[in-house]
């Protein structure tokens, strides 16, 4: 088999992925749809937005999760929903509000900041170069839990979310 006939060789998805993994040659970049944009976006893009869907359908009492760019923007949504908008724009409110805070009494950088509420639990935790991980939780979620999936899942993603991904994600989030 040559390069060429890699190229449109489907791999076996991750189980409960609800996007295709597909090969490419050496040198091009791998595509993939993805259901919310009719574009074609990278495999790394593809890889962000399902370890977030596969998270919220994963970890108990998560509602909603959102990746935020360092510059408030939507990057992924695990539900794509009408409130991810909302809560990236919320997160990213709350991100400033704890780095300021955290600079004022010279504390260091923000890992997590977490808000709770009569009916749940918004956790932020930071992912890399300024952009962060908002959750929404039920209020009878386990925290210890919900506090250890979102580590995982940052350090995942930090490693997936390269310039190029985090560039091609916010024009995927743009045209929708």
């Amino acid at each position: 088999m040559t390069d060429r006939d890699h190229r449109n060789t489907t791999a076996p998805a991750p189980l409960s992925s609800p996007y295709p993994a597909t090969y490419a040659a050496v040198g091009q970049p791998a595509v993939s749809q993805h259901p919310v944009s009719q574009h074609p976006v990278s495999q790394g893009a593809t890889n962000v937005r399902w370890l977030l869907s596969d998270f919220r359908g994963s970890v108990p009492g998560v509602e909603e999760a959102v990746v935020v760019s360092s510059d408030g923007l939507l990057l992924a949504d695990a539900q794509h929903s009408t409130r991810s908008d909302e809560l990236a724009a919320i997160v990213s409110a709350l991100t400033s509000l704890a780095g300021g805070l955290a600079r004022a009494i010279e504390f260091g950088g923000v890992k997590q900041t977490m808000v709770t509420m009569d009916e749940g639990h918004l956790v932020v935790m930071a992912i890399s170069d300024g952009s962060c991980l908002g959750v929404y939780a039920s209020l009878n979620s386990d925290l210890g839990v919900l506090a250890y999936q979102m580590a995982l899942l940052v350090e995942r993603a930090g490693h997936a979310l390269t310039p190029q991904v985090r560039s091609e994600l916010h024009r995927a989030m743009a045209v929708r």
